[in-house]
Formats: C-alpha cells, sequence, structure tokens
C-alpha cells in the first residue's frame, strides 16, 4: 500500500499531477484546490490513498492528514466513490463537511457534482458523530516540515559528499526556521563554502 509520496512536481493540472519519487512518476489526483497550491518542481509530501479495482489503480493524495482522513470518512459512504468524495473536499474544507455532517445540512452536499439528494442525506447519516477527531485535527496548526533528503541529494547532486551534504543540512536547518527548501539549499550551499554569511 502506497501511504504517502514524497517528492517532486513534474506535471500539474487542475486536480492532477506527477510526482517524481527518485526518478519514478506517479500519478495523482488530487483537488484542484491542491493544485493552486503547488508549482511546477516543487518539493512536496502528500497523504495518499492507494485504491485497487479490477480495471484499475488509483492513487489520490492529500496535503494535510485530516483531508485524508475526510476522504476515507466519506468513501464508507454508499453511493460515495473516489471522485465523488474527492469532488467533495473541493467544494468543502474539512471543518465545513463536519459541521454541516452535525447540523444535518444535507443540501451543502446537493451542491457537490455527482452527488444526488438521496447520497447527500445518506453522509449525513452515516457520518453523524463520527468526524468529531478528523475536524479537531483539523483545526491545529500544522508546522510545515522540511525534507532534509531532499536536500542532502541535491548537495550530493553537486558533487558533495554524502556524510558532509548530511552534517551541513543538520546544522543548517538547525539555526534556521526556514521551511524553504531553496533558501536552505543556498545557505547549506554557503555553510559548505566557509562562507561567513550562512542564509544570504
Amino acid at each position: 500500500m502506497i501511504a504517502s509520496l514524497t517528492g517532486f512536481v513534474q506535471v500539474l493540472r487542475a486536480g492532477y499531477l506527477v510526482m517524481d519519487v527518485n526518478g519514478v512518476g506517479y500519478a495523482v489526483s488530487v483537488t484542484a484546490k491542491t493544485s493552486l497550491q503547488l508549482k511546477i518542481g516543487a518539493s512536496v509530501f502528500l497523504h495518499t490513498s492507494f485504491i485497487v479495482r479490477e480495471d484499475a489503480m488509483s492513487l489520490f493524495g492529500f496535503l494535510t492528514d485530516s483531508e485524508l482522513s475526510m476522504f476515507e470518512a466519506l468513501r464508507s459512504v454508499t453511493g460515495v466513490g473516489p471522485k465523488s468524495a474527492l469532488a467533495t473536499l473541493n467544494e468543502l474544507s474539512v471543518q465545513e463537511i463536519a459541521t454541516a455532517v452535525s447540523l444535518d445540512s444535507d443540501e451543502v452536499f446537493r451542491k457537490v457534482s455527482g452527488i444526488g439528494p438521496k447520497t447527500a442525506k445518506l453522509i449525513c447519516v452515516t457520518l453523524a458523530g463520527k468526524l468529531h477527531d478528523i475536524a479537531i485535527v483539523a483545526q491545529e496548526p500544522t508546522v510545515p516540515s522540511v525534507n532534509k533528503q531532499l536536500l542532502v541529494d541535491a548537495l550530493t547532486g553537486l558533487g558533495w559528499g554524502e556524510r558532509v551534504a548530511s552534517e551541513a543540512v543538520e546544522t543548517v536547518t538547525k539555526q534556521s526556521s526556514d521551511t524553504d527548501r531553496n533558501a536552505l539549499l543556498r545557505s547549506a550551499l554557503a555553510h559548505l563554502s566557509g562562507s561567513k554569511s550562512v542564509g544570504a
């Protein structure tokens, strides 16, 4: 099972991307909202749902664990397939979905393409009382993480030894709260070159 992916965005379209993970391209379906937050060449970590069917194997990706959890919760509802679950998350945030279910506001789901009145009602009935934990996690502020291995790989690709590159990455990530990969890479290069203006 593919539970997550870390790599670079190789191809990006509304609702779809290809991630380069160590030279292997993974086609991943995402919400259009997620597509807008990314760009070609960007380093990204995605929580994924790997769905296997007789006629296809599909990957669905999410920037947060709460989105993935909500996606799986929606899929548990009779009549809601992966595409409908993704469409729901494209139209509504995790909090909006949880609130609509808690208020039994099935009309909110009728606005989503592919979801009719019966399915909208089933979402509210099936998920009632089951989304509290997901909603709580979605409220918690997320701290961006730095993929140190990608930085090490970039430095080794520029000719530095892996041990030296790893030490430089550890040093600059401890000294800086910056999570921008390019900025950290410049800082690491400056550190390796003996520059006194690390991070400049």
